[in-house]
């Protein structure tokens, strides 16, 4: 099958999906998020595949979702279609965790804001040690899709980079806050993070799948399913606002371009 925007191929018991915009940093669009979900599937019923790892083109694994899109598209959606495309951009990020495969993520470069929730999404990551992790979303006033990242590190970590946006994480920093699992040399994710996926590939298949089982209900137990939905509530109610930011933000990209609203969002964190 051919998709428009990743490939897809099954090696040795992997499923390997790469994200395959590179030219624009991998940007989930709604095409994107719509063949990810595809390939989810596909991968759940293919009994010839154990595992599955996720990658990106290029020199990044994703700058999250597409912000030239979303934009383009903001003033033309009601409020049931944001709900609808918050949904849609949740439940595929969360495909990767209920998975019942194991899920590998291979990162370099960027890996930012819904990009970033999708690799904590997998149960395990690898990245190289180029990438840079974060979730700028505050900074330009929108919310946080999947609120996984208090799940995987402490409650002071996850404010730290969620509440000012932080988004140049290292990959090294990202390691110590319990956020990925390896750090690799530059230029070795993907060999590292399709090694790891074949381990996982020739285990007992239903050992794998129901120890996967087991660790999601522990937190399912202490509620993290509900958290979830809640944050996603809450986004709901954060993406309809129309704040002075957003608004800014929006003036200034659909004036001078998509660069120009980033440039004028960093310019405000620039010391005098």
């Amino acid at each position: 099958m051919t998709y428009e925007t990743v490939t897809y191929a099954v090696e040795r018991g992997v499923g390997v999906l790469t994200l395959n915009r590179p030219d624009a940093l991998n940007a989930m669009n709604h095409k994107m998020v719509e063949e990810i979900v595809a390939i989810q599937k596909l991968a759940v019923e293919d009994n010839a595949v154990n595992a599955l790892l996720v990658q990106g083109a290029g020199r990044a694994f994703s700058a999250g979702f597409d912000l030239k899109e979303s934009d383009a598209s903001s003033g033309e959606r009601t409020l049931l279609g944001t709900k609808e495309m918050l949904k849609a951009d949740f439940d595929m990020i969360m495909g990767f965790w209920h998975c019942p495969k194991p899920t590998v993520a291979a990162v370099q470069g960027y890996c930012l804001a819904g990009a970033c929730e999708l690799a904590l999404a997998c149960d395990m990551t690898v990245a190289s040690a180029d990438a840079r992790f974060g979730e700028p979303e505050v900074r330009f006033g929108a919310g946080i899709v999947v609120m996984l990242m208090p799940w995987m590190t402490g409650p002071k970590q996850a404010k730290e980079l969620l509440l000012p946006g932080r988004d140049r994480v290292t990959a090294e920093r990202a390691l110590a806050m319990g956020l990925i699992n390896e750090v690799v040399p530059e230029g070795q994710a993907q060999a590292e993070g399709l090694k790891l996926a074949r381990e996982l590939a020739i285990l007992d298949p239903h050992a794998v799948r129901m120890t996967k089982e087991a660790i999601n209900r522990t937190y399912e137990n202490m509620g993290m399913t509900e958290a979830l939905q809640t944050a996603l509530d809450i986004d709901l109610v954060l993406t309809s606002l129309d704040t002075p930011d957003r608004r800014k933000f929006r003036e200034v990209s659909k004036k001078d371009g998509l660069k120009a609203a980033l440039a004028w969002r960093e310019s405000r964190f620039v010391d005098d």
